[in-house]
């Protein structure tokens, strides 16, 4: 399974699917049929399949133990081949390396598990040199956030490239987060990060993972 430790050296792949109308199903299933390809790989730690309770995203949160490996795996031919037909179910497939930089828990080091929690993915989008006070910001906000009921766990990625920020929450059950959704302030403009990026968010089930 894939352990969320934020001292743990590991290079962390997040691949966030923009579905077209109606594919989610079809997305799940090639990510699917790409699994039996990378969990033989070498340097292959771990892929966990998230589908989007609203039907419009499928995301994967994978692990490797090093660039080299991922890039091995990205080259095979197989891959490739597997890759082009599940780019055509896609509007957009955003994926970014990524490393864990702040990380609060009231479940000890957070785990992904096949079914057990809900999931949110808190997408920030920004331009490269905002990513390092958006950053500061998470790390301050991290904290005070596990005051919220029914909040497991937040954990905030940085990607390599600066471009984005990945806030990965789990939730006791979906009308825990539902609330959160409902207070005043909540959505894409309002925010700590107003002014420093652009927020999506979504919640998820965990539907597989390849430990």
């Amino acid at each position: 399974m894939a352990i969320l430790d934020l001292n743990k050296q590991l290079l962390t792949v997040i691949i966030l699917f923009k579905v077209k109308d109606n594919q989610q199903m079809a997305v799940i299933e090639k990510v699917k049929e790409l699994f039996e390809i990378v969990k033989q790989q070498p340097g292959f730690v771990s892929a966990n399949l998230h589908r989007s309770l609203d039907g419009v995203k499928v995301a994967n949160y994978a692990q490797w133990e090093n660039e080299a490996a991922l890039e091995a795996f990205r080259q095979l031919p197989e891959t490739i081949a597997l890759v082009k037909p599940l780019q055509a179910l896609v509007e957009e497939m955003d994926a970014h390396r990524y490393e864990i930089v702040a990380s609060e828990s009231k479940i000890g080091i957070p785990e992904i598990k096949d079914r057990e929690k809900f999931v949110h993915f808190s997408e920030f989008r920004m331009p490269a040199e905002n990513q390092p006070r958006m950053v500061e910001l998470a790390k301050e906000h991290v904290g005070p956030a596990m005051s919220l009921e029914g909040l497991l766990s937040a954990t905030f990625h940085r990607s390599l490239d600066g471009e984005r920020v990945i806030n990965y929450g789990q939730w006791e059950n979906e009308q825990a987060i539902t609330k959160l959704t409902q207070r005043p302030g909540f959505g894409k403009e309002d925010g700590y990060w107003t002014g420093l990026a652009d927020n999506e968010f979504h919640l998820y089930e965990v539907i597989l993972t390849e430990p």
